[in-house]
């Protein structure tokens, strides 16, 4: 194995293009994160290699297809198929998104086909959401018998729907209706909050917005965090995952860590893979901040 090790709550997606070097390097990481649905196959060389890396790794799941917030619900045929990976790979951790992806057109019958968007759609932070998305992960959850967590989005556009919560108390109120945990998505806090301030003036500092966004969870409601890189076009910043972690990313996620614990987090890189050498010392310079956080703690 490489020298490189970071605690056990520093991890990479493993893609690809990294396929073979992983094989041969063997990184000394906490764990390793895939898209599920990448291994839904039945048998396969994907499969083989994460079945591989499961042999020496922590392997979570992080999935992009379960839309959650689907007011048509879980598709499940979906859900048959997450299952069994989960049980063929008994990851330690299961994750999506807090989004919406599934629908049936107007006037459709009940049995109509129901339409996949092959997108992570914001949903309204309504009670009527809310509802929904609760028995959505409640459904997945007694399928997998399993907590999942649920990742807050980066999200460019919103609903003006009357009785709109903060996200904050949408997803904090979620965990605890449905003992489900929260995946912390660092820089979808960013991205929002950088929107944010380019759509309004008044709307403030965004690492000021994003920490606020964090001061109100509860520690205990936190079970992983992700950072990314993010494409800022002078308009709008896309959450692209193609480059380094920005600055503002690792000032939120310092804070964060100080406040929330060395919680597992993950370097998320799936636009203009580069080196493996690249994620790895990303993932040192987390690994650096949890340590960081801890010598405070030991101080103080």
């Amino acid at each position: 194995m490489d020298s490189f090790a970071p605690p056990g709550g520093v991890g990479i997606g493993l893609r690809q293009p990294h396929y073979r070097e992983w094989a041969e390097r063997r990184p000394a990481l906490g764990f390793v994160e895939v898209h599920s649905e990448n291994f839904f196959a039945e048998g396969g060389a994907a499969l083989a290699v994460l079945t591989g890396v499961r042999e020496t790794h922590a392997v979570s799941l992080h999935g992009v297809g379960l839309a959650l917030g689907s007011a048509a619900g879980i598709d499940a045929w979906h859900l048959e198929r997450l299952a069994q990976l989960v049980d063929r790979i008994e990851p330690v951790r299961v994750s999506d998104h807090a989004c919406f992806a599934r629908a049936r057109l107007p006037g459709a019958a009940a049995d109509a086909a129901v339409l996949h968007a092959a997108d992570l759609l914001p949903i309204a932070f309504t009670r009527a959401s809310l509802d929904i998305l609760c028995a959505n992960v409640q459904r997945v959850q007694e399928r997998l018998r399993r907590a999942v967590l649920v990742e807050n989005l980066s999200a460019y556009l919103s609903f003006d729907d009357a009785g709109q919560m903060p996200e904050v108390e949408f997803l904090v109120a979620l965990a605890r209706r449905t003992g489900c945990r929260l995946l912390l998505d660092v820089n979808n806090l960013v991205v929002n909050a950088l929107n944010a301030q380019r759509d309004d003036a008044q709307a403030g500092d965004p690492v000021t917005a994003a920490c606020a966004f964090i001061d109100a969870l509860p520690a205990e409601a936190v079970g992983e965090m992700h950072l990314a890189g993010y494409c800022d076009t002078g308009s709008l910043v896309i959450d692209d995952h193609g480059s380094r972690v920005h600055a503002p990313v690792w000032a939120v996620y310092r804070h964060a860590v100080a406040r929330l614990g060395a919680v597992p987090t993950l370097i998320e890189w799936d636009t203009d893979i580069p080196a493996l050498d690249v994620l790895l010392d990303e993932a040192a310079s987390a690994a650096g901040c949890q340590r960081e956080a801890r010598s405070h703690r030991s101080a103080a």
